[in-house]
């Protein structure tokens, strides 16, 4: 079995004023004070920060998040290191990775380099023909350092479709800054809503 030797979390911090993909609702926090205690109001679009897209985010009627399997999200992973790519993740690069059927994958490119302050409309993204590819290995996870895995503003809807519609499930807005490439065990769970 393999040992683990620190916890690294990936998920991006939920806060007013936050990065978020342009035409995503903002995140606001209301302290509301009862007779007896206090607590926080959140409202917040569910493609806030780390999140995970399930077929439900481009095939209406499908499945949505709390239908996911939690073994999908939690298990070995494998985070590829792709910082040199300029544009996309092409099907060039991803074949020199070795991609196996029921892999989870992660990947690192200079978006987490440049951090998660600001909104980058040129953020790397994954290709359609790179989405074609994993969907045809079978994987069963693949996370971004993106708040999209899909080029903004393109109509190759691809890297959501051909994933989705074969159940693999997209984890977008993951900061793998201080993670060097290799292997993982990966936690990563949806807000049960």
């Amino acid at each position: 079995m393999m040992q683990y030797k620190q916890i690294i979390d990936i998920s991006l911090p939920v806060y007013p004023g936050m990065i978020r993909y342009p035409g995503n609702p903002p995140v606001k926090f209301r302290t509301v004070r009862g007779s007896s205690s206090t607590l926080t109001k959140l409202s917040f679009g569910t493609h806030t920060g780390t999140h995970i897209d399930a077929q439900s985010h481009v095939f209406k009627g499908k499945r949505s998040v709390d239908k996911i399997k939690l073994e999908v999200l939690i298990g070995p992973c494998r985070v590829l290191d792709f910082s040199r790519v300029k544009q996309s993740i092409n099907l060039k690069d991803l074949k020199s990775t070795r991609v196996q059927p029921g892999e989870r994958l992660l990947f690192k490119t200079s978006n987490s380099r440049r951090g998660f302050k600001k909104f980058y409309s040129d953020y790397v993204y994954l290709d359609g023909d790179a989405a074609e590819f994993l969907a045809q290995r079978g994987v069963s996870l693949v996370g971004i350092d993106a708040l999209s895995v899909k080029q903004r503003g393109s109509d190759d809807h691809r890297p959501h479709t051909v994933l989705l519609k074969k159940n693999i499930v997209i984890v977008e807005g993951i900061n793998l800054s201080k993670v060097n490439p290799g292997k993982y065990f990966l936690t990563a769970l949806p807000i049960s809503l």
